[in-house]
């Protein structure tokens, strides 16, 4: 039940955050600033640069505080916000909404992952969260229809439903999802005898351990490498696929949007599912069989970049969205795997929330020179020149990566 409840939040993340790449034409009837590609992806950026800043405290509060009224204030507040979007009428509206939806957001997998986590602890844990990452997949391809919602209501209308529907199943939470922390009684009552004072200095001398762990660990920066250079594509996909295949197949972003978002997270999913029992079973045969899963994932990314960037065809726009989300399901269904085989299990949370932002702070980056490429209509040597970056993460990961142990404690 954990897991169902949480795949329909996951979904909404992911939906909530994507359909504004798809709305952009209808949006820009209304506000005229979202007709510059450069000021949209700035909006778009803007998101990803306080979804990044926020990612390390992400994790650190999820480790201290209640979860489940941490997802639930999580969903409450990105669903207002989406609800509130349908109400702007200005660049800056949008431009500070999208910025909020990014602190909102970031608080939520961590907490997520680390929940299910406590309730699966044996052979399940990997198939869990398989499970509820499907939910983010399933999510980004339903917000690849926010365009054609608007077109059959309105965007206003579009965000107000999506928002409902979030604020409401927050309230189905609140019934139905349970906190639960593994931990011995004796270490709990340990915890609460302690004050106010001495909790604060022991939860600052953890974090300053964390950190100085990571920051001396080469697996975790070559890590910290390849999961950064694959952000790039990722992002660019989420925030721009749509606009390139608008562009580069001459269709309306309504039709767009659907092949863009559609394909990447079937194929997604279907990697996913696949790429997390492969690279558990290779791992009891080879310590590195989690690694080489994710390197065929990055393999499988590189053409399909080029033919992102080069393709003119709807069977070109079909075929690069599966290669693309195939592969990108069996590199993202390892990462935790991956990190565990070289962090600690108290250091993970920090170590996780690091990944995330430096993938932020790089995708939001190329994000914003995809839009100027995008004016001078070179979005798809933009794309292509991605590829190069995966060659290099894919050398780095297989040749620096040597795993001891299945799982570092």
């Amino acid at each position: 039940m954990v897991v169902g409840l949480l795949w329909v939040v996951a979904l909404l993340n992911y939906m909530d955050r994507q359909m504004l790449s798809t709305m952009r034409d209808a949006m820009a009837i209304d506000i005229s600033d979202l007709e510059s590609k450069v000021m949209f992806g700035k909006v778009m950026s803007a998101f990803m640069w306080i979804y990044g800043f926020m990612s390390p405290v992400s994790g650190i509060v999820a480790d201290r505080i209640n979860r489940k009224w941490l997802i639930v204030v999580s969903l409450s507040v990105w669903s207002t916000v989406t609800l509130l979007m349908g109400y702007a009428s200005t660049y800056d509206e949008i431009y500070w909404l999208r910025a909020l939806m990014g602190v909102s957001e970031a608080l939520y997998i961590p907490a997520a992952l680390s929940l299910i986590a406590d309730y699966f602890t044996g052979k399940q844990l990997s198939l869990a969260i398989c499970i509820h990452m499907t939910g983010l997949y399933m999510g980004q391809a339903i917000g690849g229809f926010g365009a054609f919602v608007a077109e059959h209501l309105s965007w206003q209308s579009t965000f107000h439903w999506f928002g409902i529907i979030g604020i409401v199943y927050a309230l189905v939470l609140v019934v139905f999802l349970y906190e639960k922390r593994n931990g011995s009684a004796s270490q709990k009552s340990d915890k609460r005898k302690l004050g106010l004072l001495e909790t604060l200095k022991n939860n600052v001398e953890a974090i300053k351990g964390s950190l100085g762990m990571l920051v001396t660990n080469i697996a975790f920066w070559t890590i910290i490498s390849f999961f950064a250079s694959c952000s790039v594509p990722g992002w660019a996909t989420k925030n721009w696929l749509p606009t390139l295949f608008a562009d580069s197949l001459g269709v309306e972003m309504s039709v767009a949007g659907p092949i863009a978002t559609i394909t990447i997270a079937f194929a997604s999913f279907i990697g996913v599912m696949v790429g997390g029992p492969m690279a558990d079973r290779w791992a009891l045969k080879n310590l590195k069989g989690r690694i080489y899963t994710s390197a065929i994932g990055l393999a499988l990314m590189i053409p399909s970049l080029v033919l992102m960037g080069f393709g003119t065809s709807f069977t070109a726009a079909i075929a690069a969205g599966m290669l693309f989300g195939l592969g990108y399901g069996l590199f993202d269904a390892n990462n935790m795997p991956i990190l565990c085989q070289f962090v600690p299990d108290r250091s993970r949370g920090t170590a996780y929330g690091m990944m995330n932002m430096s993938g932020l702070f790089i995708g939001a980056l190329a994000t914003n020179v995809l839009g100027s490429l995008a004016e001078k209509g070179m979005m798809g040597l933009g794309f292509a020149c991605m590829a190069g970056a995966l060659c290099l993460a894919l050398i780095l990961q297989l040749s620096v990566l040597k795993p001891k142990t299945l799982n570092m404690e």
